[in-house]
Order: structure tokens, then sequence, then C-alpha cells
């Protein structure tokens, strides 16, 4: 297959979505400098971020040989949130040794979203992990307490604490925490190749670390721990680092039906 013809995609090509790949088997795939693995039949997934600019390049290389493909990435145009009567600890950490902590669980977290399991679950689409009502979206400038902070990345869920969070794919839980200063009740999912799922302000986790699941376990129960003003579960999907939107996963890679 001659390079010119050996790259296909899945997905939308807009800040925030994960889109996945198909390139001849023996082929190798380069992204944002970094060469993205491929599963034996030739898939991969890559993710664009909240703010990223295009046009895009991917890279296939074949031997000697290389060819460069550019794909433009449609701009989003976010809202700003205002979240008042959290806790203002939350908003203002108020000491060193609480900044220091927030440091400590940040590369926990990180460390949770670095590996490159070659496993395939994300090929196998995606179902919602709570039913309820949409309380935030990715993307969104939030402002706590009337203090602009960090946009938000998730999707909020909003249900009562104790229901059940059941798993949207499955993978293999690589962290489970039970009271993160911003997140409180943590977990993060592996669905392979860099992509994971987390789920915060948990009030409990129903698996642990190291235990693999399949789509529609129950996982966990929402709570409204941590940076939260009342429960709900706030849902998360990473490629590797980079923060990508549940709702177009949602929206381009559905579960089959009957999953």
């Amino acid at each position: 297959m001659p390079l010119a013809s050996a790259l296909e995609f899945q997905g939308v090509w807009q800040q925030g979505a994960m889109l996945v790949g198909h390139t001849k088997p023996g082929n190798a795939v380069v992204f944002q400098d970094r060469t993205v693995s491929l599963t034996p039949q030739g898939y991969f997934v890559i993710g664009l971020s909240r703010d990223v600019k295009g046009p895009v390049v991917v890279e296939v290389r074949n031997g000697k040989d290389s060819q460069q493909y550019s794909y433009p990435v449609a701009q989003r145009e976010y809202k700003v949130q205002r979240v008042d009567g959290v806790p203002q600890r939350t908003v203002t950490p108020p000491s060193a040794e609480v900044l220091e902590r927030i440091r400590k669980e940040g590369r926990l977290v990180r460390q949770a979203r670095a590996d490159n399991d070659r496993r395939e679950d994300f090929l196998q689409g995606f179902i919602k992990p709570l039913e309820g009502p949409i309380t935030g979206v990715y993307g969104s400038q939030r402002v706590y307490n009337g203090v602009p902070k960090n946009p938000h990345y998730g999707l909020d869920i909003a249900r009562p604490t104790g229901t059940v969070v059941v798993a949207p794919a499955a993978g293999i839980v690589k962290l489970v925490h039970a009271d993160m200063y911003y997140s409180g009740g943590t977990l993060v999912l592996d669905h392979g190749y860099g992509l994971t799922s987390s789920f915060i302000h948990l009030s409990g986790a129903l698996v642990k670390e190291g235990q693999r699941v399949e789509a529609g376990d129950d996982i966990a129960k929402v709570g409204s721990t941590g940076r939260a003003t009342g429960p709900h579960l706030d849902w998360r999907v990473n490629w590797f680092s980079v923060r990508l939107d549940p709702a177009l996963v949602l929206e381009y890679f559905p579960a089959a039906s009957g999953q």
C-alpha cells in the first residue's frame, strides 16, 4: 500500500476531540513529536487539546519513506461558568503544606495517565458512566467564588450521593484515592494506548487498583468531595496528558448496541 493512501481516521478534527486512526501494520505514526503506538492491526488513538490550533500534521513512516498529512482543526468557543459556594480553602489553598499535598496528588494522577498499556479496550466504544442532568461541560472557563481558575475539563452529571457510576468502557483501574484536595474521591481507569477516564468527587470506590473491569461494571459512587458544591460525577477523558471532551467521545465512539 503506498503511503499516500495509508492513513484514515474516525472522529472529528475539532478542539478537544479523540480520533482513532488506522494505517498499514508495520508503518510508524508520529503526531506532535510522539511516536504513536499501534495495535497489531494498525489502529491507534490520538487526542486534540482544548486550545490546539490547526492545521495539525500526522506523519506516516515506513523505512526511508515518509508522508505527512495535514488536517484543519475546528475552533470552539467556550462559555464562562461561575461556581459559587465551594469551600474557600479549595479556591485559595491556605498553606505551603496544602500546596505540597496538591503537587503530590497531581503527580499521582499524571503517573496513572502516563502508561501506554497495549490493550485495545478503547476500540470497543463508550457508554455513559451515569445518566442524569448535565451541569458542567468541557472547556468552560471556571470562576470559583469570584476567582478565575483553570478551565473545566470534564463532563459533570448531577445525581444524588451514593448513585452508582459504571465503567464507560473496559479497562484496568490504575488509581483509587479516597480524598484528593481538589478532586476528592478519585479513580483513574486505563483503556489502553494512553487513553484514560478519570472520575472525581466520588463518595466511594467499588473497585481496587489493578482490577480489570468491563463496560457497564459498577466502579464507584457519586459524591460531593473535594471542590464541589453538590453531589455529581465529573468524568474526564485523557490521551496521556492531553485533556479530551467526554461528550465528543460519546458522540463519535458509541459502544455497539447491546454491549
